[in-house]
């Protein structure tokens, strides 16, 4: 598992002089400059950030070394990381995307369902997205209801699978009835 977390993404230049407007992944969008240099997810292109102001929910920001336009847009794309012990101690029952993505998804039988391919938020809540170990993917909503147990050291989490989950593999044939 990468030591390093993605604490954001370069979107697009702002302005003429350098800055990039960042879409932050930390609770603190400004906190994505509080944790030291990040760098590239190939690591070989490393950054100071300062952040200098925010704008329709982007953070503004310098980088050492871009002074125009272009170079602040051929960054466009490039995650921003760093490493996971820069950042602050989660309290209990309070988690990172990256300590998620990679855990084996079980059912509240200790039979095996998957693993966790990513965490999202489509607005209302943070949604696990399970890659199937029998072929197909199931959404679960992040919520002590539906994954009562995350055990990160031991690389597991329970998920009780919604009740439509079932219906949907069993109507793989497009909803067709015979």
């Amino acid at each position: 598992m990468d030591s390093r977390v993605c604490v954001g993404i370069i979107v697009g230049a702002q302005g003429v002089r350098g800055q990039v407007r960042v879409k932050s992944f930390t609770a603190d969008p400004a906190d994505v400059a509080a944790y030291g240099p990040v760098e590239s997810e190939d690591g070989t292109r490393s950054f100071r950030l300062d952040a200098v102001g925010e704008a329709k929910g982007l953070v503004i920001a310098r980088l050492d070394g871009i002074r125009d336009r272009d170079g602040a847009e051929a960054l466009k794309g490039t995650r921003l990381f760093v490493p996971r012990e820069r950042l602050p101690a989660t309290e209990e029952d309070e988690f990172l995307y990256s300590d998620l993505a990679g855990l084996r998804a079980e059912a509240t039988d200790g039979g095996a369902l998957g693993t966790v391919r990513g965490v999202f938020d489509f607005g209302a809540g943070d949604v696990l997205d399970i890659g199937l170990d029998a072929g197909g993917s199931l959404m679960v909503p992040f919520t002590r209801a539906a994954v009562p147990v995350v055990d990160l050291a031991g690389g597991r989490l329970v998920v009780v699978p919604p009740p439509f989950a079932e219906d949907e593999k069993d109507g793989e044939d497009g909803g067709k009835q015979g």
